[in-house]
């Protein structure tokens, strides 16, 4: 087969051979021709940060832009416009992998809960996640943490598993959270444990190997990983268009092939991750290009897309 001229990747160097680019192109069309499995969902856009209402056109445009190349879509809240991510998601014929975000503030995580319960109720909830990196953070106590999930459990419908998400030895080292799961929702990021890129994909299907050791029979789902294509280094792990795009192509082929559930992070830039202007409260630099979309909508690596 030839390749096509009108076919680059515009954030490659110009320098990369031609027939590289071409094997890419070929690679990321496989890709798109039986949609991968799942993407997390980036809500806001540029000058928006949690704490600001998401609108409903907002959603809908961006849903727009994923529904035709995965089937699943992971949200993180259920408050603040966030609840509508679902109920779109739905519209598209998606299936839904839905978080309350809890964290130290006692009546969001009041409401985070009481509304995962009622969208699960709704239909639109097909994988309940009640917190996200709470024991990484130390936003909670394990037993509090517990507490949530037992009373998210007992109101969920029968159908709905739920789970909780953090970083792959969290399991490990919490046998009692990963017994409370119904299914584990592991975060497996070589990038932030300085992992040079060659490597990266080998480190990332050994994090997911540990999780299932201690899920016995229960379902595993990678329910983030992704690679920053600009920002800076961390430690061995270097960030680049080239870094990437190659780590999302093994990662999503290695998905399809071994048919492992996986949430790639993320679908859009965000510029608010960052932090604030000394980079607190946030990833710095590189917190700011894990899209696979620019923050203006621009699949980042092909003009195929």
């Amino acid at each position: 087969m030839s390749g096509r001229a009108d076919k680059r990747h515009y954030l490659l160097d110009s320098s990369d051979e031609v027939a590289r680019s071409q094997d890419l192109d070929q690679r990321l069309e496989r890709l798109l021709a039986d949609k991968m499995h799942g993407i997390s969902f980036s809500a806001y856009l540029e000058g928006q940060q949690p704490g600001d209402e998401l609108s409903p056109e907002q959603i809908e445009h961006r849903m727009a832009i994923l529904a035709p190349r995965f089937n699943w879509v992971r949200s993180f809240s259920t408050i603040e416009g966030n609840q509508l991510i679902p109920r779109i998601a739905k519209g598209y014929g998606l299936n839904t992998l839905v978080g309350a975000w809890l964290g130290k503030d006692e009546a969001k995580n009041r409401l985070e809960i009481d509304n995962l319960v009622s969208l699960a109720h709704e239909g639109c909830v097909d994988v309940a996640a009640v917190g996200n990196e709470v024991m990484y953070r130390g936003d909670l106590t394990e037993d509090e943490l517990l507490a949530f999930m037992a009373e998210v459990r007992s109101r969920l419908p029968d159908h709905v598993p739920m789970g909780y998400v953090d970083a792959y030895y969290e399991f490990e080292d919490r046998p009692q959270i990963t017994d409370a799961c119904d299914v584990l929702l592991t975060n497996c990021y070589p990038f932030w444990e300085g992992c040079a890129h060659p490597y990266a994909i080998l480190y990332m299907q050994d994090m997911y190997r540990r999780a299932q050791r201690v899920a016995g029979d229960k379902r595993v789902i990678i329910s983030e990983t992704g690679w920053p294509s600009s920002g800076g280094n961390f430690y061995g792990a270097e960030s680049s268009p080239q870094s990437a795009y190659l780590y999302f192509l093994s990662a999503m082929e290695w998905s399809k092939r071994e048919g492992v559930e996986m949430f790639y992070f993320s679908s859009f830039d965000e510029s608010w991750k960052t932090g604030d202007e000394d980079g607190e409260g946030g990833e710095g630099d590189v917190g700011a290009h894990w899209g696979l979309w620019d923050n203006r909508g621009r699949f980042k690596y092909s003009r195929a897309v």
